[in-house]
């Protein structure tokens, strides 16, 4: 079975959109939410009724959580922060009680996945070096598991970054952002996964920048996060 698995998407619907696109090209069966579906961009209400109608399985994030448990987005920056405040005030009943409703963890096809670490999940602590990803390892016994939360693709194995995967070895992936990137390449960013041949390769995809960069300006939210999706950063 092929796997896609997505992540950070932002409320940015111009990449949503995209990624979608090319995941119908590469003969998915199944597509998996790592959450954070809405901060930061303008489209949240059509961001969420996207990833309900297309994915089989989506976890909860820390931007999702902060709409309804608002003592959370005290530990935002200021950007992020108006971020939360300005979605929270366009989100409808029905999407706030959709992110209500969701799942921390899933484990399934022999894989663990959360939005930031297997290590107390709702804690939102960030995996960022191998040196995390190896003291993050004992918390689940899969073979692998996925995250994102840091916006940054990447492989661990063990102590060290890695390029692929091979059976028998355990791993820790983040499968990047879809809505904003940070690994100074702005195009988007998905995991695909074949657990039967066991093989994982990130996707990157352009997508209309400036259509969401315009969103963001014409919204009224902070310019940074319209500015940093030029760049990926």
């Amino acid at each position: 079975m092929r796997i896609a698995i997505i992540s950070d998407i932002h409320s940015n619907l111009e990449a949503l959109e995209k990624t979608f696109e090319v995941i119908e090209e590469h003969n998915v069966q199944e597509i998996i939410c790592l959450g954070d579906i809405i901060g930061y961009g303008a489209n949240p209400n059509e961001c969420l009724s996207l990833v309900k109608a297309r994915c089989q399985h989506v976890l909860l994030g820390n931007h999702d959580e902060a709409v309804f448990r608002t003592s959370n987005v005290y530990q935002f920056n200021k950007n992020a922060r108006s971020a939360i405040v300005w979605t929270s005030r366009q989100l409808n009943t029905e999407s706030i009680n959709y992110l209500k409703s969701l799942p921390v963890t899933l484990v399934n096809h022999n894989a663990f996945f959360t939005h930031a670490s297997p290590y107390m999940p709702q804690e939102w602590h960030y995996i960022i070096t191998a040196e995390d990803a190896l003291a993050n390892l004992s918390f689940f016994s899969q073979d692998i598991c996925f995250i994102g939360h840091s916006h940054v693709p990447a492989i661990f194995y063990g102590d060290k970054q890695v390029s692929n995967v091979e059976k028998g070895k355990r791993y820790i992936i983040n499968v990047g952002s879809v809505g904003q990137p940070r690994d100074n390449d702005r195009r988007l960013c998905f995991g695909l996964f074949d657990t039967e041949n066991f093989t994982f390769q990130h996707v990157r995809a352009e997508y209309n920048v400036k259509a969401a960069m315009e969103k963001i300006l014409n919204a009224g939210l902070p310019e940074v996060l319209a500015e940093r999706l030029a760049i990926g950063k």
